[in-house]
């Protein structure tokens, strides 16, 4: 990330907007259009579908190999030992981190493009990676400088979001994912200088092009050794995808504002395009608050070897790393709406429309599971789409044969965006897998309304 001259402004949260009821009162009047009515949460549900699902279908995010992304910040500490102990713009440790990561994506079967530009009289690389396919009119684009500063290695600052998406661009292909939107994938040169390298390819690509690119998400470091979880709140709909994804683990997160402005993302929002990302924090100190939320230390830096030469394979929080890659192919899979060959499971489905009541009581909606031998999976699927005005009200669990409640997803006040359409990961390894289970959904909170449209499991 490039360092900051001077105190760093911090915007202001955004408030909790009024049209919320009118969306609420327009979301009635539709469901009423449509025919749509409320079922007590008692109510069975209709006749689920048990079988083997055969046809190819959107899939669930994969889960990203923490070691193989250890395994290419590896790589690049050695690359920067053997090249003067850095990986900067102009440096042959640059070249040498560009060379390796070209060579993974090109053997994986990406449409690699190198883009060469000069800042302070050197030559600098762009590293561009397409993924075959998709619909090329909407791009999911997701970035990552590749360059340190000259004084270190730069394995955190940024080798751990030019890990991150190698890894989600690799597994990608491992999977033959087939997106309906278009994949690209960039690592940006010069950042350290002023973001030069991610300027100019945003300069330079043509206005038709850049109304192509649905969002771009920048993922610069990922893995602060007393780390933070902080989501970039420049867009509402790419926000709320992470959130989502960190709310299936139950990790708190905070707006990102360290990195306002100092990203390769900037270039990308000045030119009007949406921007997400993640960041584990840098320079700033911990605060008691946040240690108590996320572990780590209270009263040090997130990253105190921010821009130094201790910025090595050893200034790396492991569990940061991977969770924040697995956000990063959630937020992939999600956002380009793919699908594959799924794996064989048994598919439970509710399709039993049940009303939330605002700001009140929790209700359920069952599903009777019959005919799955012993425990249900580590990895066990819970498809759940629920049409809310206004998500952060909302705590949604799911509850097993045995009366266990799991948490999918936690009220927050900060996620202003509506319904829930996604797939969740629960271990329920411990529950037997026959027997009923139940989506549990509360509104915690006034002025909105919605309905659980239905969910399923997949064993």
């Amino acid at each position: 990330m490039l360092a900051l001259n001077g105190p760093a402004l911090t915007p202001p949260r955004r408030a909790r907007t009024a049209t919320a009821a009118l969306f609420a009162s327009g979301a009635a009047v539709t469901a009423a259009l449509l025919g749509i009515s409320s079922v007590p949460a008692t109510a069975a549900p209709t006749t689920a579908t048990a079988g083997r699902s055969t046809a190819a279908k959107s899939v669930a995010a994969p889960d990203i190999s923490g070691a193989n992304v250890k395994a290419h910040l590896t790589q690049l500490q050695s690359i920067a030992t053997a090249n003067g102990g850095n990986r900067a713009h102009g440096r042959a440790g640059y070249k040498a981190s560009l060379d390796y990561v070209k060579g993974k994506l090109d053997a994986a079967g990406f449409t690699t493009t190198v883009q060469q530009f000069s800042s302070s009289g050197s030559t600098g690389y762009n590293l561009i990676a397409d993924w075959p396919g998709g619909d090329t009119s909407h791009v999911v684009f997701a970035g990552a400088h590749l360059d340190s500063v000259t004084r270190g290695p730069g394995i955190n600052d940024n080798g751990s979001g030019s890990a991150g998406i190698l890894e989600v661009a690799l597994t990608v292909a491992k999977q033959n994912y087939k997106p309906d939107k278009h994949l690209r994938f960039a690592w940006w040169g010069a950042e350290e200088l002023g973001m030069v390298g991610s300027k100019y390819y945003v300069n330079n690509l043509p206005a038709a092009e850049r109304s192509k690119i649905d969002g771009y998400l920048n993922f610069d470091m990922i893995g602060s050794p007393n780390p933070g979880y902080f989501v970039y709140d420049d867009d509402t709909r790419l926000e709320g995808v992470f959130k989502d994804f960190f709310a299936t683990r139950n990790i708190p997160t905070e707006i990102e504002t360290e990195g306002d402005g100092r990203s390769d993302h900037a270039p990308f929002k000045n030119a009007g395009i949406a921007v997400g990302g993640l960041f584990s924090g840098a320079d700033y100190i911990k605060t008691a608050e946040q240690a108590q939320k996320w572990g780590g230390t209270s009263g040090l830096a997130f990253d105190r070897c921010y821009h130094a030469s201790c910025d090595s394979i050893s200034n790396i929080n492991d569990t940061a790393l991977d969770n924040n890659s697995d956000a990063i192919a959630y937020a992939i899979w999600n956002l380009s709406g793919g699908s594959t060959t799924p794996p064989s499971g048994t598919v439970f489905e509710s399709k039993a429309q049940v009303a939330i009541p605002d700001a009140g009581p929790a209700v359920e909606s069952p599903i009777s599971v019959s005919g799955v031998t012993g425990n249900a999976p580590g990895a066990l699927k819970v498809g759940v789409d629920i049409k809310h005005t206004y998500r952060g009200d909302l705590n949604v669990d799911l509850v097993g044969p045995s009366g266990r409640a799991y948490r999918l997803k936690s009220a927050d006040p900060n996620d202003s965006a509506a319904d829930i359409s996604t797939t969740y990961t629960v271990n329920a390894s411990t529950e037997t897998a026959n027997g009923t289970w139940k989506l549990r959904v509360q509104d915690v909170a006034a002025q909105d309304e919605g309905y659980v449209a239905g969910w399923k499991l997949t064993f």
